[in-house]
């Protein structure tokens, strides 16, 4: 009976809240459409963000909540300081990847997607309005979880809270408005303030927003061509008296430390006299501390990914043998990844031998739509093994899709769209991240598909989080390996730049990276079209796919992106462009937009800053 009062009470909450606090929310409750055919599918943006409430002053706690590093969000918000407190109402920068989402037949909406785990007396509208500070609504919540029922919410359920954003249209792009930062009114607030505020004006956030009354609570999405210098407090400083007590415990800590030294100089004495002895019975345990040995290094292992814990789900051993016939070669996607399927889900569960913390460190650092997305991982202690499991995309590798015969064919405008979902995925990685990540692998096998014919970059095994750094340990593939890596072992963002420049000429041409008799395709381009560029295109008609010859593709196009992956091969990495400039530059080709004036056209759209 008071299981069922309390369901009726959640009820009638429920329905207040959706009658009654029209005064309180914004006019546009579930979220702000987006067309494909005027914005990117996807993009890099911030919102703004108060810090607020006493589980809200560290950038800890905020990361967490919106599943990014600490100094992802120092670095925008001009913090200096990763541990020193937040002073309350202080302003951040959240970064955010912003994706135009399908939420039913009719309607897109654009938003980031932030996973929150329920708590205890949690709601959907006390975690948007609190916790995310109304950077969303309870009704977009709803919304995007159409299987879950609000006044029956379970403590540790997964729930997707939709941050509202917008991503900059072609034109905007043009204007140079290379943000639109998401604001939420306040009672305070007007435009003119809050376009002083931002270094944006008065026209063109009316120009975003529309000329409509904005209330309160309600998402302004606010146009610069780069984030405003926020000021901020000073880091907290540690008082005289905590200063004396500091030093007064580290002298009492050295007069302990010598003390204990002394100790261990007499016990050191003991133990070499000992030594002979302990050897002779270790001879004997040998095939015990074999197990022991292994046994330290599972809980080695474990130790390094503690961080990841709060991250990702983790996995038993048994729940991936199992969905894998216990990893029958049947089930081999390619080399030591498998295909499993969990409570009837697909997954790719990639096994190794080796200490996989560089690589959680570095996913647990990227969030990023052309990225494969990491779900979680496990740790076999038996034989020190790591597991990580991934997202499971259906069209397998651009490699496949390619060089393989009994698979079909891409078009041009296909592939046009995988160049820049790839260059999108490195743009990530080289400019939101900090420190910028290197992946030092990127080949049309680490490029995978989705059942949009979407791409993904895979396998960060290799990647390495900052760059200008010199190694003597060479790794990567033949055929796309940059000349200074291999040379001088020169890691930078430019070794991944030369590796796409690759990747385009497989898109272009249908062969592979390194031919039977090993030379480079990059090489081969160098020779053909290094001369008079009144010859490019006859060299470009001899050098491209028959598939795309057949079709009769845009020949400007392609020589449009042969001219990219040239400027990408400079033997010079100062002179290769950037991913934001390469980004750019595709996106200019006609074959990536349809006419709007089209009836019934809605292809697959893409672009990006």
């Amino acid at each position: 009976m008071k299981i069922t009062l309390q369901i009726c009470f959640l009820l009638i909450l429920h329905l207040f809240f959706h009658i009654s606090s029209s005064q309180f929310l914004p006019s546009n409750t579930t979220g702000y459409a987006c067309n494909l055919s005027q914005t990117a599918s996807s993009c890099q943006t911030y919102a703004f963000f108060t810090a607020m409430g006493p589980n809200q002053l560290d950038l800890a706690s905020i990361g967490d909540l919106f599943s990014v590093s600490r100094p992802m969000i120092a670095k925008p918000s001009n913090i200096t300081s990763l541990t020193s407190p937040l002073v309350p109402n202080q302003s951040l920068f959240i970064p955010l990847t912003c994706t135009c989402n399908s939420v039913n037949t009719t309607t897109n909406i654009s938003y980031a997607k932030i996973n929150y785990t329920i708590k205890g007396g949690d709601t959907f509208y006390l975690v948007s309005t609190t916790l995310f500070n109304n950077l969303t609504t309870y009704q977009s919540v709803e919304l995007v979880n159409p299987t879950l029922v609000p006044i029956n919410l379970t403590i540790g359920q997964d729930v997707i809270f939709p941050i509202f954003c917008k991503c900059p249209t072609k034109t905007q792009l043009q204007n140079q408005i290379n943000y639109l930062i998401s604001y939420v009114f306040q009672p305070s607030d007007d435009i003119s303030s809050i376009a002083s505020r931002f270094g944006s004006t008065t026209e063109s956030i009316v120009e975003v927003n529309g000329n409509r009354t904005i209330r309160p609570t309600e998402t302004v999405f606010v146009p610069v061509s780069k984030l405003p210098e926020l000021t901020q407090p000073a880091p907290i400083n540690v008082s005289n008296s905590q200063r004396t007590t500091e030093r007064t415990s580290a002298v009492i800590g050295l007069g302990v430390g010598l003390g204990v030294c002394g100790l261990v100089l007499i016990l050191m004495g003991c133990f070499l006299a000992y030594r002979e002895s302990v050897w002779k019975k270790r001879v004997g345990r040998k095939k015990d501390d074999g197990e022991s040995k292994k046994n330290e290094a599972g809980v080695s292992l474990m130790a390094d990914v503690s961080d990841c814990l709060d991250k990702y789900k983790v996995f038993r051993v048994e729940e991936l043998s199992e969905a894998t016939d216990g990893f029958d070669d049947r089930w081999v996607i390619q080399g030591s990844v498998f295909k499993g399927y969990i409570h009837g889900k697909p997954y790719a569960i990639k096994k190794m031998k080796w200490n996989a913390y560089e690589e959680l460190k570095i996913l647990q650092k990227v969030n990023h739509g052309n990225l494969v997305m990491l779900e979680g991982f496990c740790i076999d202690s038996e034989d020190a093994s790591c597991y990580l499991v991934y997202e499971y995309l259906e069209n397998g590798s651009l490699y496949t899709r390619l060089h393989e015969s009994n698979v079909d064919m891409l078009n041009w405008r296909t592939r046009l769209g995988i160049a820049v979902d790839v260059a999108n995925g490195l743009q990530y990685i080289h400019e939101h991240t900090r420190p910028r990540v290197v992946h030092k692998d990127v080949k049309s096998n680490n490029i995978l598909l989705d059942t949009n014919m979407r791409a993904k970059i895979a396998n960060f095994g290799l990647a390495k989080s900052g760059c200008n750094a010199i190694t003597m340990h060479i790794v990567g593939t033949q055929g796309y390996i940059a000349p200074e890596y291999l040379s001088d072992g020169i890691v930078s963002t430019k070794m991944d730049v030369f590796s796409f420049g690759v990747v385009l000429l497989e898109l272009i041409s249908g062969r592979e990276a390194v031919n039977i008799d090993g030379k480079a395709l990059w090489v081969e381009v160098h020779e053909n079209f290094n001369g008079k560029e009144d010859k490019h295109i006859h060299n470009l008609k001899g050098f491209m796919d028959d598939v795309l010859l057949k079709e009769s593709c845009s020949i400007d196009s392609v020589m449009n992106v042969m001219s990219i992956a040239i400027a990408c091969l400079h033997r010079d990495p100062s002179k290769r462009p950037s991913m934001v400039d390469i980004v750019y530059a595709l996106c200019k080709s006609d074959d990536l937009f349809f006419d709007i004036s089209q009836d019934g056209l809605s292809p697959r759209q893409v672009l990006a800053r």
